[in-house]
């Protein structure tokens, strides 16, 4: 296992990724980040659809899919820190920044970071607002949970609410096999980062590049209510509600959340 005193704390080339598409087009490049406990190949149908007209982009956040795991507290801002060093590396200077869930507060994370290299954002099943106290201890302690049980249980009890009940069979297994293959040290990581996040929502009335906001309309996660106060905030934003999806609707009905995510994409090209 890679510690922390193993790999430099922004070097983004141990960072696994995709990168697929022409990177000579003139269309913009989209990266993709995922959200807690997945990986990059949670954004297949996306990488299918877009990568023949476009560069895409999707890491594995550290700790995650097949990057080194980084043990003790991952912020935010560290994921966005690797981020913008991995596109570094790639030369991927201007491009739409796409996330769900936490991967949307790394979005969020990084507009606050670098928003001159970001041309648009979409920001999927997710919300800006700090952790409550409450919910700072319930991430702690599901932290704790995970590093002395592992992923199994957590995954079996939250499945059918990360997709719905009547999503897919295959679409659940393959959500299923994700979450079970995290590592439990990253994902602690990343909860006791998340737990301690800042407020996002004073900086989305600040976006000064377009956005769509996407959501699952049976999301129990992060409620379409989330999505309208975003959308609300956020000076030039669409929202986009998936019918019959959960958290997950970029895999649960990936035809809907691509023809929202093209017609964004189109926008902004031209």
């Amino acid at each position: 296992m890679t510690t922390a005193s193993e790999v430099p704390p922004h070097d983004s080339s141990y960072l696994a990724h995709a990168d697929e598409g022409d990177a000579d087009s003139t269309a913009l490049p989209l990266v993709l980040i995922h959200g807690h406990p997945f990986d990059r190949t949670m954004w297949a149908p996306q990488i299918t659809a877009f990568a023949p007209s476009r560069r895409v982009v999707a890491p594995d956040l550290r700790g995650y899919g097949a990057s080194p795991v980084v043990p003790g507290v991952t912020p935010l801002s560290t994921f966005a820190e690797d981020i913008a060093a991995l596109l570094d590396d790639l030369g991927v200077e201007e491009f739409v920044l796409a996330g769900l869930s936490m991967g949307g507060q790394i979005v969020m994370e990084c507009y606050r970071q670098f928003p001159e290299r970001i041309r648009g954002l979409v920001l999927a099943d997710t919300f800006p607002a700090a952790e409550t106290p409450e919910g700072k201890k319930t991430r702690n302690a599901m932290a704790d949970r995970l590093l002395r049980e592992g992923m199994r249980g957590y995954a079996d009890e939250v499945l059918r609410k990360m997709v719905a009940p009547y999503a897919d069979a295959e679409v659940a297994a393959h959500v299923h096999r994700m979450m079970t293959a995290t590592s439990p040290e990253g994902a602690a990581a990343a909860l006791r980062g998340r737990a301690e996040r800042p407020d996002y929502r004073s900086l989305l009335t600040g976006v000064t590049v377009p956005a769509l906001v996407v959501v699952g309309a049976d999301d129990e996660f992060t409620p379409v209510s989330d999505a309208e106060a975003m959308h609300a905030a956020l000076p030039d934003s669409t929202l986009q509600v998936i019918d019959s999806a959960a958290h997950m609707p970029n895999l649960e009905r990936p035809e809907e959340f691509n023809e929202a995510l093209a017609g964004f994409l189109a926008r902004l090209d031209r």
